[in-house]
């Protein structure tokens, strides 16, 4: 696999909160090479289920392997401790031979090339987030064998708990009974795999149509999906509803273009009669061999003014989407594409490249300008909805000059006109859909997400937009979030800075907090992702994902693995070009709203302090929170040390205060550096100094105290390891020529004293008289 076999669970939520997906290669499944490197497959499964399910972390660290342990020796990052075993490094990528660590003449740390070979018999039983791979490995860590030190993710994102107390405080558990004493029955899967997408829309004709032209925006939006979302091959039916259910068009294998203007041809034009949504869902779900297949339903405008589509075989799960009643919003649009934009595969699926609107006086001008990069071309078609009698003027002209104006076909019965571009388009101007430009690489798409789909207004939310190109992260996009209610849109930019609301720094997650509410309802989510030439790139995924074993140490010796093979560097420095990409992500509903005034909110919570000392000064970095959660600036800092892990942990407010009268803050997501010379603390070799930050409002509502950073000036020795079994040394043999060795050394050192003295004597009496 050119992006490697690493099993990994797309994790971008905070402590506790669930993941989207585990991702197995093929490669991992059916060769069993990779027992070795990762452990049985159903060891590995469970970490990521953990991943996924209860949203803890890994135990591990790959960008810092290491610290300086309050014992004042460098550890392995890991829990629990008392897992045991030898720091080492490879000699050649095909790890061959092994050698002793090399030490880092700056920091004292072991090099990045020191890599951590486990015992494989070990005396403790904990823990899977870790060395998933020993068999020995049965259990979390938990408060009695966690390891709070350790500067893992687990550590920085739930604030020192263990991954049992996490675990512990699931709806799973909570909702729990102890099992028996028998054992628990074993575990079922079920394999499925994808097929032709099958879709059944179910749309309102009921009196309520009649308002702000809905059943006009319906069929617009519907002829459209027809048209240009559902992909060829495959089946969609029609039912309509007012107070009772009818059958428009059964299920319909969609082969060409001229089925779908039959099907279109089949949408609702009416607007009478009352409302029973139910019975718009019996009629479509009629039978049990045909409930099966109508497994994507899209239901009424209700009396709120907006659209709701659930998108579930069920019923009670899925994706939920709203539109406004506002002429300049195209969320009943979005609503469509959305049903089309996840599933089957990725050669068809429709790719929203741009959607705008705007409330137009006299001769004014909706311009626009899209890419229509590298990645898509194919099927590519603008479309432009009006409201008023007269049909607009359009123009659309691509970058070599070619003019389309006239190729538009005008409905005015819907207000509606469209245009497809015949093969491959570049870029163009207008609003515009299309596909991918090849079958064999995938396109650059964003997904859009919210942590959750109910709130109190007394709490944010998160805003998570994927920006990939397949399974690849795309860096370097900017990205915009666009928050609709009935009465307001707000807009705001995600980052993907590992802070604030973003977990992991250049994961192609990009990140923010929302909390400008304007009242009770549904609030309805688009994001809006943008790359630039030269600027925008591929990167590898990071983040949640099995630990790859370098290695075991047993009886003396060490057994190496392959070391971790690099991903392809030519998809790293693939040039993606400029794109548009635009999506929706759901719908939120907000309850507990008191009056018009948005709830006032503390900065969030720093989440990458770092420290180091240099010389007799200390140093200290992190990105700037906002004034209110992520946004704007805040008041001032409150910086605390201690020589104590545990008193900065649950004490923090009997910490050293640091003084911070000059540090003013910077604008929520700029970095932040600030140096000082401790008082309080006597810096010398074996010091080990923590810090713990919280940023405070203009109301002095303080932040969530940060994650807590490490500063030493110790440079130890790490004494030498044992080589690979191709060697003729043991870990025995090493500690004998060492035992003999200094041995050999005394004895030298005590025949020259020996010596010395002798000469110093002969000198005393041969010496002349005073």
């Amino acid at each position: 696999m050119n992006y490697g076999n690493d099993p990994y669970t797309l994790q971008y939520g905070g402590c506790g909160e669930a993941g989207r997906y585990i991702h197995l290669t093929p490669d991992f499944l059916i060769d069993d090479k990779f027992l070795r490197i990762y452990g049985p497959r159903e060891r590995v499964l469970v970490h990521e289920w953990a991943h996924l399910r209860w949203g803890v972390y890994d135990e591990y660290n790959e960008d810092k392997p290491f610290y300086f342990a309050s014992d004042k020796s460098f550890e392995a990052t890991r829990c629990s401790v008392d897992i045991t075993g030898v720091m080492a490094e490879c000699k050649d990528p095909q790890c061959s031979a092994i050698k002793p660590c090399e030490i880092d003449k700056v920091t004292g740390s072991p090099t990045e090339k020191c890599k951590f070979f486990p015992d494989k018999k070990q005396r403790t039983t904990s823990s899977i987030m870790f060395v998933q791979g020993l068999n020995v490995i049965t259990e979390f860590c938990n408060q009695n064998t966690h390891n709070a030190e350790a500067p893992n993710m687990q550590n920085k994102m739930c604030k020192s708990k263990s991954v049992w107390e996490v675990i512990e405080q699931s709806k799973d558990f909570k909702a729990s009974v102890p099992m028996n004493e028998n054992a628990p029955p074993p575990t079922t899967f079920t394999y499925l795999q994808g097929g032709d997408r099958v879709i059944c829309l179910v749309l309102d004709v009921s009196s309520n149509m009649k308002i702000s032209q809905r059943k006009e925006r319906l069929r617009q939006a519907a002829e459209l999906f027809i048209l240009q979302f559902i992909e060829t091959g495959s089946f969609l039916g029609i039912v309509q509803f007012n107070s009772k259910g009818k059958i428009l068009q059964e299920l319909t294998h969609i082969e060409d273009d001229n089925f779908r203007i039959t099907l279109a041809n089949r949408l609702p034009n009416l607007a009478e009669g009352g409302l029973n949504i139910c019975e718009g869902i019996r009629t479509a779900f009629r039978g049990q061999n045909k409930s099966r297949f109508c497994v994507k339903l899209c239901t009424h405008f209700n009396d709120s003014a907006t659209v709701s589509c659930f998108f579930s075989g069920n019923l009670l799960g899925g994706l939920q989407l709203s539109a406004t009643d506002s002429p300049d919003s195209n969320g009943l649009i979005d609503a469509f594409a959305a049903i089309c934009s996840t599933g089957g595969h990725f050669f068809n699926q429709t790719i929203q490249l741009e959607i705008a609107g705007k409330k137009t006086q006299g001769k004014d001008w909706l311009n626009g300008t899209v890419s229509v990069d590298r990645t898509i071309g194919n099927d590519t078609v603008f479309v432009v909805t009006w409201e008023t009698m007269a049909t607009p003027a359009i123009y659309v002209f691509s970058p070599s000059g070619q003019d389309y104006s006239a190729d538009f076909v005008v409905d005015m019965a819907l207000k509606e006109s469209h245009l497809k571009i015949p093969g491959t388009a570049e870029t163009l101007t207008m609003t515009v859909t299309s596909r991918a430009g090849s079958s064999s690489q995938p396109s650059v798409t964003v997904n859009a997400y919210m942590n959750k789909d109910s709130t109190n207004a007394q709490s944010p939310f998160k805003v998570y937009a994927e920006v990939s190109k397949g399974y690849l992260p795309v860096l370097g996009a900017k990205v915009t979030a666009s928050i609709e209610s009935d009465t307001n849109k707000e807009e705001f930019q995600l980052l993907d800075n590992g802070a604030g609301a973003d977990i992991i720094k250049n994961d192609g997650v990009y990140s923010g907090y929302f909390f400008k509410f304007s009242g009770n309802g549904r609030y309805s989510l688009k994001v809006k992702a943008q790359g630039i030439e030269k600027v925008t790139r591929l990167s590898f995924r990071k983040g949640a994902r099995a630990y790859y074993i370098p290695g075991y140490h047993e009886n003396g010796y060490i057994f190496p693995n392959p070391q971790k093979p690099p991903v392809s560097e030519e998809d790293h420095q693939s040039d993606l070009g400029s794109f548009t990409r635009t999506t929706s992500g759901g719908v939120l509903v907000v309850t507990g709203m008191i009056g018009l005034q948005s709830p006032s909110f503390p900065p969030c919570q720093i989440t990458d302090l770092d420290a180091n000392i240099e010389g007799e000064q200390v140093s200290l970095s992190w990105t700037a929170p906002g004034e209110h959660v992520d946004q704007g600036t805040a008041s001032n800092y409150e910086i605390r040390m201690s020589a104590s892990h545990k008193e900065l942990k649950d004490h923090f407010e009997n910490a050293i205060l640091i003084n911070t009268s000059g540090l003013v803050p910077q604008e929520a997501g700029k970095r932040e550096y600030f140096t000082f010379k401790p008082e309080g603390i006597v810096l010398k070799n074996g010091t080990i100094v923590y810090f713990a930050a919280r940023a405070a409002d203009t109301f002095s509502f303080k932040a969530d105290i940060s994650n807590i950073a490490q500063a030493t000036i110790m440079f130890p020795y790490i004494p030498a390891v044992p080589v690979d079994p191709e060697s003729t040394i043991d870990i025995t043999s090493l500690a004998l020529i060492t035992v003999v060795s200094i041995i050999g050394i005394c004895i030298i050192a005590g025949v020259s004293m020996c010596i010395a003295k002798r000469k110093q004597r002969k000198r005393r009496r041969t010496a002349p008289a005073a």
